[in-house]
């Protein structure tokens, strides 16, 4: 017959969702938090972006459409492996699109009409305000030993920064009376 091991406790009971991890409490707060800001901010992004989508119009309608859309699915597809990590660290993720809300820091757009060049300006400019949290974040994971949440936000930097690159140069051409 096998012996039966017991595991010793842990001197407190584990949350429901509580995941093992070397980091300190400290580091999985921060980290946690920092993610969380990086997630918002993606869904809010998405959102604009799929706005954008659903309303340019104009001479470039199709091009900008389909960027939008291309662009949209890109910032969708990263909001996963953001959620993942924070509960692969031991945190909580956002639970509800009220939170999302609370936590962004790109500002929505309700406006009725916004011309397309100002669509490209806007997202572009979020992007780069996403870009820069992101580096600030990158920090936080450098000064808590969090090697692969770092090496995560270095992937969603470049991936961000290409993203800013078509904008900026599709509005270039925009701003010179299209081409």
């Amino acid at each position: 017959m096998s012996k039966v091991t017991k595991l010793k406790p842990r001197g407190k009971p584990a949350a429901a969702l509580d995941t093992p991890t070397d980091l300190s409490a400290e580091a999985v707060k921060a980290v946690s938090k920092a993610l969380n800001t990086i997630l918002a901010d993606s869904f809010a992004l998405y959102m604009k972006t799929k706005n954008f989508h659903w309303h340019v119009s104009g001479p470039h309608f199709r091009s900008y459409h389909l960027l939008f859309d291309d662009q949209a699915a890109a910032i969708l597809g990263t909001t996963d492996d953001i959620a993942e990590r924070i509960r692969k660290i031991g945190g909580m993720t956002l639970k509800s699109v009220g939170q999302i809300g609370q936590e962004q820091t790109i500002d929505d757009n309700e406006e009725d009409f916004v011309t397309p060049s100002g669509m490209l300006r806007e997202l572009m400019n979020d992007h780069k305000k996403i870009v820069k949290f992101m580096r600030q974040a990158h920090g936080i994971c450098d000064d808590h030993e969090d090697i692969a949440s770092a090496s995560l936000i270095e992937n969603w930097i470049d991936k961000a920064e290409k993203r800013v690159w078509f904008l900026f140069e599709t509005g270039r051409m925009e701003d010179l009376g299209g081409h």
